[in-house]
């Protein structure tokens, strides 16, 4: 029987920056966030390297690992846990022709430097994982940089990630685009066969992201169950996303309700929570702009509601009726089926 325990990241709640505005919610505390995490049911945390430690740049790294302790001391006071830890390659301006994949030699050494101090942070915060969303692992300019080139600088990344640490997992969030538009590991394909190539292949997996699916043009749940077929999916990202726009994050099933419905039933018929690696059911959501500070939480909350609703419909789903219309292969009577139990007529 499936275990759901769910996260979501400081980022979660935010200000309500994006591409086309500037923020006008008020920021709020990290230790604020934990309290209400814990009180609207949230099991523990997910974190950027800098989440955790914002001025990392500037510090050493004992300091780096003695200001992550005292995070997770906060953690431990709200009965929270800390998901995965991951190096924020994206905003820094060395980073800003990529990170692992950057043209010049002692950029992509920064990027490796904060990969390291990643490993370092989600040690003291009590967790193995390095979630790696590569945001700007490709090119802008096709001509720009060597595919050849690009992928064996990643596979040779996430080696240094398995070689320091030696019980470190590595998590890849794949997308297909945005910020960079040439993704060099835009898909759960790639990723895994990069993964295939390094010094340990069985602790590198992956963290399925709803909207990223979709951008990529997939389904969500069948990159699910590719990666649980291969035991490999250890994270997901549930959110929405209204087509191939930018990337939205919109509250989990508002804009897609069938295909989160088949979501949360791959993840309850293969025991997502209890295959080992201690799984979690991230919500990477965002707030409207218009959504007042008042009620800031709203999407998360809703989101994990909207999952708890699609879960009993699950539950109560009718497999030997899905199994006879397969049979028949009557799929137009089993679509109608699922419509029905969706509307609230089965």
């Amino acid at each position: 029987m499936a275990t759901f325990r769910f996260t979501a990241g400081p980022w979660n709640v935010h200000e309500g920056n994006e591409t086309f505005g500037p923020g006008h919610r008020k920021s709020i505390p990290l230790e604020e966030k934990m309290k209400k995490y814990a009180e609207i049911g949230m099991s523990g945390m997910q974190f950027h390297d800098d989440d955790a430690v914002p001025d990392m740049n500037n510090m050493t790294e004992k300091q780096i690992i003695d200001y992550a302790k005292d995070v997770k001391a906060m953690l431990d006071k709200y009965g929270l846990f800390a998901e995965f830890v991951a190096p924020r390659l994206w905003f820094d301006k060395r980073t800003n022709d990529g990170g692992f994949t950057a043209s010049r030699k002692e950029d992509r050494e920064f990027a490796q430097w904060r990969a390291r101090r990643s490993c370092d942070i989600a040690k003291a915060l009590g967790t193995k994982k390095i979630q790696l969303w590569l945001a700007r692992e490709g090119t802008l300019c096709a001509e720009g940089k060597n595919p050849v080139e690009m992928t064996l600088q990643l596979r040779d990344a996430f080696n240094d990630i398995l070689t320091y640490r030696d019980d470190a997992l590595i998590l890849v969030e794949p997308k297909p685009n945005e910020p960079i538009d040439r993704s060099i590991c835009g898909t759960a394909g790639h990723a895994l066969a990069i993964g295939a190539y390094t010094v340990d292949p069985s602790r590198v997996g992956l963290c399925i992201e709803s909207a990223h699916s979709i951008l990529a043009g997939l389904d969500p749940a069948n990159d699910m169950g590719f990666a649980l077929a291969l035991n490999k999916l250890w994270g997901v990202h549930l959110n929405d996303q209204n087509g191939c726009r930018y990337d939205q994050d919109k509250s989990f099933g508002v804009d897609n309700l069938r295909n989160a419905f088949n979501q949360v039933k791959v993840l309850y018929e293969n025991n997502y929570g209890d295959r080992g690696n201690f799984e979690c059911v991230g919500l990477d959501v965002k707030a409207m702009r218009t959504q007042p500070d008042e009620d800031c939480y709203r999407h998360l909350i809703n989101s994990k509601r909207i999952f708890e609703l699609l879960l009993d419909k699950v539950k109560h789903f009718d497999y030997a009726f899905q199994a006879a219309c397969v049979k028949e292969q009557n799929f137009e009577k089993l679509e109608m089926y699922v419509m029905e139990l969706l509307m609230g007529v089965k």
